[in-house]
């Protein structure tokens, strides 16, 4: 079959909710060291300024914000202080060890897909695979254990620079379609729920203006409540000034692009 494009796809925010299982650590772990739980929308509007995709990095930034904005009389924690209590949050377990010890949030996330969406994505002759910033053990966890999928094309934490930085979108696109991209080569689409994700694109052209990038933004699963649609709005009003080029309503979407427009 003609391959006719190559989808990646961040995890968090597009693959799982993650509003109970991450933001949640990330709102534990700053209250736990500040006294002070951030909101969705403290946790969405830091988001926006697209530097932020290590929830790690997040957590420590709002505890210094609050600890400056409060004029409290708090040390800021060491970032492996931070990393520790997030991940007992999140984790609930050691990360190395077995899924089955785990107690903590991760056992909460919501599935936004399952694995015949990919069935049909390949079916329909699209490649995909996966860029994430979180952790190996949950990127895999969530991939291999909860969807099914078999050795899925992955980057994850530690395999190359954070986003925006676009060498780990770049370095497996290369991997899928053959080394040398260009024009010459299928499109190339990065579904993302943050401007950090759109901004990897972005970054992305601008090293290898000839290939065809496409950004594909989707609000988080929070954001789609009746409840928060003026945020929601909002929020992919931002995605678009970034430079996303589709924003789709649901993940769903995707199996009905034609892709050949782009």
């Amino acid at each position: 079959m003609t391959k006719i494009c190559l989808i990646l796809f961040d995890i968090d925010g597009v693959i799982r909710s993650v509003e109970n299982s991450y933001r949640l650590s990330l709102k534990k772990t700053v209250h736990r060291f500040s006294g002070w739980e951030p909101s969705y929308l403290d946790i969405d509007n830091a988001k926006n300024e697209g530097i932020w995709n290590n929830d790690w990095d997040l957590s420590l930034e709002l505890i210094k914000r609050s600890i400056k904005k409060e004029n409290l009389n708090l040390a800021v924690p060491p970032r492996e202080e931070i990393v520790k209590c997030f991940e007992e949050f999140y984790f609930g377990g050691d990360p190395n060890k077995d899924s089955k010890y785990w107690s903590g949030f991760i056992k909460d996330e919501e599935l936004l897909v399952d694995k015949k969406f990919f069935d049909l994505l390949q079916s329909n002759g699209i490649i995909w695979g996966f860029v994430s910033g979180a952790e190996a053990a949950s990127a895999k966890f969530v991939l291999e254990k909860r969807l099914g999928l078999k050795s899925p094309p992955l980057i994850s934490m530690g395999d190359a620079p954070e986003k925006p930085n676009p060498r780990g979108f770049i370095d497996l696109s290369k991997k899928l379609v053959g080394n040398k991209l260009g024009a010459s080569n299928i499109p190339i689409a990065y579904v993302g729920d943050t401007i950090a994700d759109v901004n990897t694109v972005m970054n992305a052209r601008k090293e290898i203006p000839s290939q065809k990038f496409i950004s594909i933004g989707l609000a988080p699963p929070h954001l789609h409540l009746r409840s928060r649609l003026k945020e929601r709005n909002s929020y992919e009003i931002n995605l678009r000034k970034a430079g996303a080029d589709l924003i789709l309503n649901s993940i769903n979407e995707l199996k009905n692009i034609n892709f050949s427009l782009f």
